[in-house]
């Protein structure tokens, strides 16, 4: 689940200058696409500060996955009292302010390779400590399976970035629009908060259905002989 907690920096310091011009170009261009004299200009700082400041361009890339990450992730995250409304206030007042974020988690992810492994990760782990916080604290249902549904969730969280084109063209405004983020944000903490069927009739079924299966899917077959009265509906093969 992805809080949006923090606006664009106001930390004016170098570093913090020259990370925001790296979440900048990086979103818009590409690592690969982005020079390290690019961000210094972009920062007003020359190339050989940024490389004191982050030792690599892929340093610098590491703290921005770590920065946002660490912004937009929050353990407490909605869970936790006044800060739930607050944070909703911030996020639907301006929602544009966050463009430079989505473009830079959805253009690095997009790349893939070892960088955008590196970033989903990242993501993997901060919202499954935040899960885990919520389950802690009573805020949120326990699960059977702990790690797939963090999985799940972080799936969840980052297709609206990922298909930003084909929500807007859906919603017919821009996802980090105001308008976009209003109709999409009752929707979808319904969808988290009363979830979608009405009883258990399908989640029984399913149960049902992974009953006698191993891990790799595959069903179990039973080592009891034909004539054995308790024999199971799908006897051993005999060839």
């Amino acid at each position: 689940m992805v809080n949006m907690r923090s606006t664009r920096s106001t930390d004016l310091t170098a570093n913090a200058r020259i990370r925001d011009a790296a979440i900048a170009r990086f979103g818009t261009h590409g690592y690969d696409g982005t020079s390290v004299r690019d961000i210094a200009r972009d920062a007003g700082v020359s190339p050989g500060l940024v490389i004191h400041h982050f030792g690599s361009k892929d340093g610098l890339r590491q703290a921005c996955d770590e920065w946002l990450v660490r912004e937009l992730v929050s353990e407490k995250g909605l869970t936790e009292g006044p800060a739930i409304a607050e944070t909703m206030r911030g996020w639907l007042d301006d929602p544009s302010r966050f463009h430079p974020f989505i473009e830079y988690f959805a253009t690095m992810l997009a790349a893939g390779g070892e960088g955008g492994n590196r970033l989903f990760d990242l993501l993997l782990r901060e919202t499954a400590a935040m899960l885990e916080h919520g389950v802690d604290t009573g805020a949120m249902h326990p699960s059977d399976d702990p790690e797939m549904r963090a999985v799940m969730i972080t799936l969840n969280g980052l297709a609206p970035l990922l298909l930003r084109e084909q929500v807007a063209r859906v919603l017919g405004v821009p996802l980090d629009s105001s308008a976009g983020v209003r109709r999409m944000t009752l929707p979808s903490l319904e969808l988290y908060t009363h979830g979608l069927y009405t009883d258990t009739t399908v989640l029984d079924a399913a149960r049902a259905a992974l009953e006698g299966t191993i891990a790799t899917g595959e069903t179990m077959r039973s080592d009891k002989g034909p004539g054995n009265p308790n024999q199971d509906p799908d006897p051993p093969r005999t060839d």
